[in-house]
């Protein structure tokens, strides 16, 4: 009969113990990424950095889905929740003009089955003086609104969609938050 001796031996535990610890990584961390909520609460308060020097002033009572935002020195991205209303806005360096990004983001919604622009683009104003360009569209079971910017080699893209009931109720609360983007690069 062959015998195991202690180094053998504790190799062996080593790779159980190894084992174990992949296991629990594997199946713990899902677990508790599960537990923790999706969103959180942020202040109506205090502006809120999106990415690339953008704030915003969130809506009262909105919500910040952690599963899609991703600030950055860059870009950014954040997603608020106010009820059942989407509220997202997408910051990336670019590089042309304010008519160029109105048509690009103008594309990208049609360019999704089943989502149309409907009527023209209107001007817009922030409270800080930065110019954009809104319009809206409507999708399978949902309506929405939406504005880009231009500035500091930045396009802002702001997103707004819900049930036409929800929308209607929350948009002027969203259209107020949106009129408090700045920049980091704009004089104030």
């Amino acid at each position: 009969m062959a015998r195991i001796t202690r180094r053998e031996l504790m190799s062996l535990l080593g790779a159980f113990g190894v084992v174990a610890t992949l296991a629990g990584l594997a199946f713990g961390l899902p677990a508790i990424d599960r537990s923790l909520p999706d969103t959180r609460p942020v202040s109506a308060e205090e502006p809120y950095l999106i990415g690339a020097g953008v704030t915003v002033v969130p809506p009262s009572g909105a919500t910040l889905d952690v599963t899609v935002t991703r600030p950055g020195g860059s870009t950014g991205t954040a997603l608020f929740r106010v009820g059942s209303v989407q509220y997202q806005i997408a910051v990336r360096p670019f590089d042309g003009d304010l008519r160029t990004a109105g048509e690009r983001l103008r594309h990208r919604i049609t360019a999704t089955a089943g989502y149309q622009v409907t009527g023209p683009q209107l001007e817009v104003t922030t409270a800080d003086g930065l110019d954009g360009l809104q319009g809206g569209y409507t999708a399978p079971g949902r309506s929405g609104r939406y504005v880009v910017f231009v500035a500091d080699g930045l396009t802002i893209e702001v997103t707004v969609s819900g049930a036409d009931l929800d929308l209607g109720r929350t948009l002027p609360q969203i259209e107020a938050s949106t009129r408090t983007l700045r920049t980091g690069g704009r004089d104030r």
